[in-house]
């Protein structure tokens, strides 16, 4: 991980700054101090696939519980290999796979539903 070293203003001193979140959110194996602002990094992305996901969907045309399954499987199969793969994160450290997994779904699925929909009830629209 890179870390930049700045003088602190007050007395001059050093101190260890880390890289921004978004530099760290794209960059593999970046370590994370602040657990919470890896889930932020997890909720916000699964916001982002819900809607890609609902939009393609939608111009796809899917239809059912076939695509309701797709989505769930894509989505838990992303941040499973974001989290995994991409940053080597310890899971335990955020309380199991589990958590990691689930952390924003229900807030992806809405958004994903309602894309889908708008998005598919505004190309068959006759």
């Amino acid at each position: 991980m890179i870390q930049k070293r700045k003088p602190n203003e007050r007395n001059g001193s050093v101190k260890n700054v880390l890289p921004s979140l978004w530099i760290r959110a794209t960059t593999p194996g970046s370590k994370w101090p602040d657990k919470d602002e890896f889930l932020d990094i997890i909720y916000w992305a699964r916001q982002v696939i819900g809607i890609i996901i609902g939009v393609s969907w939608g111009l796809l045309q899917v239809k059912g519980f076939i695509g309701i399954s797709l989505f769930c499987l894509i989505n838990a199969l992303i941040v499973y290999i974001y989290t995994s793969i991409f940053h080597k994160v310890d899971e335990e450290e955020f309380g199991g796979l589990w958590e990691l997994v689930k952390e924003g779904f229900m807030t992806s699925f809405a958004g994903f539903l309602v894309t889908w929909i708008m998005v598919y009830s505004t190309i068959t629209y006759e």
